[in-house]
């Protein structure tokens, strides 16, 4: 699902607050030049092969507000987003098809879908109704985009006022209608007070229908002052009866929603000429959906107390024969019922049996979504599940989630709740109208169907399973290439991301050891690429023994959670020191800060605002940097403090920065706007900068493998060079750009996430806000997939013994130290130290547990266990422990109701004094 924060949707607002990992190298050049204007002289560079572009598969992960069948054409059917694009259903791959690609970076509005309806006349002909935000996050006007090749190529009417496909009550609808029997008349529901529409020329022109009488009214929150809960949800859905018009007339009786909660529906018999409130209606609540059975002749209306898609707690489900005018309430659970603590969406009917019915639950967040089905027109109902006996449940329905089998998101069944979900946010249910066992879903995450759907009337269970596959509609924050190890690690909004083992298999889990909502920030130590760090946002007063900072010494396989500084940290940008043994992190909501070791305590930087922008040092492991209004800021203690470097004319808004692995000072920095706003290059660790004069804007950059016969890694950036806007590879250190992509491969919202493959030579990767992690290739062969290995942590194989010091007796010291408890699980620290008058080179630490604890995964150390017995060993770059010098490694373990310290540890043989 996709939350309404104005840093992920606008365009200005993820500049300022969608922070990539931006990996920083510095050398030990201090000296202080002014910025100057100018490029490399360097010969142009030559043209790049095609690229080929893909998505990095994470299948799904986003809210899925709309499927639309077309009613005459066998399989041909649409799934609209609300902020990646529109999508048609390929059957030959049985994969989604996404259409909006080609919406650019001016234009980036467009990938938000409020409306999508597709022609029964002409099946070629398909229409969006685009434009992100009604308030001032998107600056543009809405849209209607037209096709006449089912998406292939589209032509766009601007409107007069914006829409909001990533608003409030997005899940409500169809808004956009075409004329069943005389398909160039169409008709749009807006928002914003701004009525019904309507175009008698296939969308080409549009008018305002000022017969319509209401406007509506309902607004989430009247003092919502952004905007963007304030918004009167206007016109919500409209829909015809085809039985009242002949093939190339106006079909004559259309209706109308509206989110008014006392005038909920309006009706048209003279084809669109004069509209009343249809009458008796009901009152209290807002129709989500209205469908008609033309066959049968009623109308039925789904009802909530709120817009939605988040909310709902009340609401019924009506039933209005059309030629008698009678209402009859048929709720599953009618609103005056204690048991009904929802409202209801997800109306949908059987063409091929009209009295079948199906309607779900808006919102039943706990313990699952309901769907309820009728096949008596509404008199009775059945449900996909029921209680047995709290908290066990009887199922109509089994579930399988092996294609995408991160949808449990990292959670185990707590009965009554399930793991995996069948969904919420269910405001699109729609049973195929040419096959009756086949019905779709969307949910907050994904799209579910199933394909023996009439087994529930037959007291079967049915199979749902995800229909999601070529669909990817995550909102990308991060993304770090290793050396080593995975070839991707994404950061995402409300999935928190993925190890990517494979880019063309979906991962089999998301980040756990702590589950994030949203990753914002990751980082890995750039001469020990095992080692990463990641940091997100979690809801603290539900999880109060979660933090927003984890590790990972594996390659991000398996994870541990650290402490988190004081004040609300979460969030914001974090960085590890070259070698791992230290990170500093600049989290939103506190100051900056840094640790030594994994995160058991925190010590707040000095020199540096609050909210900079903070990355390493490649090679250094105590060189940090940070970013903030314009200033660059360096520190050589590890992050303790910064000071604010000499370089000026640097962009005060916000921007991304990196350095060059391998090249001592060499660092690159996007971003800005208005006349501060390009790519500057600095040699003398961030000292001063140049401003290439050959690119106009640019908004992030990335590096990867070199080209063959080159030396610099080829770069990649977001920008406008040559007047054109695009994403940009040079491979002569940015002396000449080629641009890689397309007019067709443009991704609206990009810029917030980008980097090459270290190992790949032509492999870029570009996050988008809502069209996932996009993968380019241009050449270069792809390195074999690694294996992705189960998120139980395993013990370490037997590391080989090294040759070490005798270590006299007495002269050696032990604290060990729980610096992390949670349910079932620890984390330790031990720090040894020698006492004595010589160094003790090659060092092995001995314990043995009392209450059956074991170490999971282990830092600074080969730790191994045998029964209660735990071995570690030095990691090589730490084998020589100085006389009066101390070695401290760390460890992650499980644990049960008791936990106690180990009565006596060893070094070497020895018995150590511990406290």
């Amino acid at each position: 699902m996709h939350n309404a924060v104005p840093a992920t949707r606008s365009r200005s607002g993820s500049r300022s607050a969608r922070r990539l990992f931006v990996s920083a190298l510095a050398v030990l050049l201090p000296a202080a030049f002014a910025v100057t204007v100018g490029a490399p002289a360097s010969p142009a560079a030559p043209a790049a092969a095609a690229t080929t572009w893909r998505n990095a598969e994470i299948a799904g992960g986003g809210f899925v507000p709309g499927i639309v069948f077309n009613q005459t054409e066998p399989g041909l059917v649409y799934a609209r987003t609300d902020i990646g694009g529109a999508y048609r259903w390929n059957t030959a791959t049985g994969r989604w098809l996404p259409l909006l690609d080609s919406v650019g970076w001016t234009d980036w509005g467009h990938n938000g879908v409020v409306s999508l309806a597709t022609d029964p006349v002409d099946p070629n002909r398909v229409y969006v109704a685009a434009g992100m935000y009604t308030n001032s996050w998107d600056p543009n006007p809405g849209a209607i985009l037209r096709s006449a090749d089912r998406g292939a190529t589209w032509q766009a009417a601007a409107l007069p006022f914006k829409l909001g496909g990533n608003m409030p009550g997005r899940g409500m609808g169809e808004r956009l209608a075409i004329d069943p029997n005389r398909n160039s008349v169409l008709y749009l529901g807006a928002p914003s007070g701004n009525g019904l529409w309507r175009s008698t020329d296939s969308g080409v022109t549009w008018t305002k229908v000022t017969a319509f009488p209401n406007p509506g009214n309902y607004v989430p929150d009247p003092n919502d002052t952004t905007g963007y809960s304030s918004d009167n949800e206007g016109v919500t859905w409209v829909t015809f009866d085809p039985s009242t018009g002949t093939r190339g007339s106006t079909t004559q009786t259309i209706y109308v929603g509206v989110a008014d909660k006392q005038n909920t529906v309006y009706r048209s018999t003279d084809g669109g000429t004069t509209w009343a409130r249809l009458a008796g209606q009901p009152t209290g609540y807002l129709a989500h959906k209205g469908v008609v059975d033309s066959t049968g002749g009623f109308l039925y209306l789904a009802t909530s107390d709120t817009g939605g898609p988040y909310d709902g707690a009340k609401g019924d489900v009506w039933k209005y024969a059309i030629k008698t005018g009678t209402w009859t309430r048929i709720s599953p659970i009618p609103s005056d019922s204690s048991d009904d603590y929802f409202g209801y969406s997800g109306l949908t009917i059987d063409r091929q049996h009209p009295n079948t019915l199906m309607v779900a639950t808006q919102v039943s967040w706990w313990p699952d979504v309901i769907f309820f089905r009728s096949t008596d027109g509404g008199a009775t109902w059945t449900r996909i599940w029921d209680f047995s006996g709290y908290p066990d449940r009887s199922l109509r329905y089994t579930q399988d989630i092996s294609s995408v089998p991160w949808l449990t998101f990292g959670a185990q069944p707590a009965p009554p709740v399930p793991s995996p979900k069948l969904g919420w946010m269910t405001e699109s249910v729609e049973i195929d109208p040419f096959d009756s066992n086949h019905l779709l879903y969307g949910t907050g995450a994904t799209i579910y169907g199933t394909s023996d759907l009439t087994k529930w009337d037959s007291g079967g269970k049915i199979t749902i399973k995800p229909v999601v596959g070529g669909l990817e509609e995550t909102a990308v924050l991060d993304l770090i290439s290793p050396p080593s190890g995975a070839p991707l690690l994404s950061g995402l909004g409300d999935i928190g991301g993925f190890r990517h083992d494979s880019l063309d298999a979906v991962p089999a889990t998301m980040y756990t050891q702590p589950v994030f909502t949203t990753t914002t920030s990751l980082d890995y130590a750039e001469l020990s690429p095992a080692t990463i760090v990641r940091v997100g946002t979690l809801d603290r007063s539900a999880r109060p023994n979660d933090n927003r900072i984890a590790f990972s010494t594996d390659g991000g396989k398996n994870w541990f959670q650290g402490a988190e500084p004081g004040g609300n940290a979460s969030g914001g940008t974090v960085a590890a020191a070259a070698d791992g043994s230290r990170f500093v992190w600049s989290p939103d909501g506190a100051n900056v800060s840094y640790s030594v070791g994994f995160g058991s305590s925190w010590t707040a930087s000095t020199g540096i605002p609050a909210g900079a922008v903070v990355e390493s040092d490649r090679v250094d492991p105590k060189r940090f940097y940070g970013f903030a209004a314009g200033k660059f800021y360096l520190s050589t203690d590890g992050g303790a403090s910064f000071t604010a470097t000499a370089a000026t004319g640097l962009p005060s808004a916000s921007a991304h920065f990196k350095a060059l692995p391998g090249v001592a000072g060499d660092i690159w920095l996007a971003g800005g706007s208005g006349t501060a706003y390009g790519l500057w290059h600095s040699t003398d660790s961030g000292a001063s900068f140049t401003k290439l004069a050959n690119v106009a804007e640019a908004d992030n950059v990335g590096f990867g493998k070199a080209a063959t016969g080159r030396t610099y890694p080829a770069l990649y950036t977001i920008a406008k060079i040559g007047g054109v806007r695009g994403i940009f590879r040079s491979d002569d250190a940015g002396g000449s750009w080629t641009r890689i992509n397309d007019d067709q491969h443009q991704y609206g919202n990009i810029g917030a996430a980008l980097t090459g493959d270290p190992r790949v030579y032509g492999r870029v990767y570009v996050g988008t806000n809502g069209r996932g992690v996009i993968v380019g290739e241009s050449g270069g062969s792809q390195p074999p997939p690694t294996t992705t290995t189960p998120t139980t942590p395993t013990t370490p194989t037997t590391p080989t013994t090294p040759t070490t010091t005798t270590v006299p007796s007495g002269s050696c010291t032990a604290a060990y130290t729980v610096t992390n408890q949670w349910q079932g699980g620890f984390q330790a620290s031990v720090k040894v130290g020698n006492t004595g008058t010589t160094a003790v080179t090659g060092w092995t630490v001995t314990w043995t547990f009392a209450d059956g604890q074991r170490v999971n995964q282990a830092w600074n150390a080969q730790v191994t266990q045998a029964g209660a017995a735990v071995t570690a060993l030095d990691a090589g770059w730490n084998r020589t422990i100085p006389a009066g010098g101390s070695a401290e490694f760390g460890f992650t373990g499980s644990s049960g109701m008791v936990n106690s310290r180990p009565g006596a540890i060893s070094l070497n043989g020895r018995a150590c004094t511990t406290p």
